[in-house]
């Protein structure tokens, strides 16, 4: 049996595509979630407290790295093939 290197990706990238259904969707959603994460940093001094805060406790400063932490602890959640027009989750 194949054994299994070290990655330079924390988390791994096998584990990251067991939670999501292709890589495009994973790039998609981190990305978003990158985003967000970012902005809430970015208005911290201003106090609106808009946004959703990182919602795992990470070593590392990097909204990317934070998003795929938090893809792999199952903290977000988003709608699989969802049709535009209906808003119907399934096959199209």
């Amino acid at each position: 049996m194949a054994q299994r290197r070290a990655s330079m990706i924390h988390p791994p990238i096998e584990d990251l595509l067991d939670r999501v259904d292709s890589k495009f969707t994973l790039v998609t959603v981190a990305a978003a979630r990158a985003r967000q994460i970012n902005g809430y940093f970015n208005q911290l001094g201003e106090g609106l407290g808009t946004m959703v805060p990182p919602q795992v406790a990470s070593v590392s400063r990097k909204p990317l790295s934070i998003a795929l932490e938090e893809i792999v602890a199952d903290k977000i959640h988003y709608e699989r093939n969802v049709n535009p027009e209906t808003g119907e989750v399934g096959a199209e």
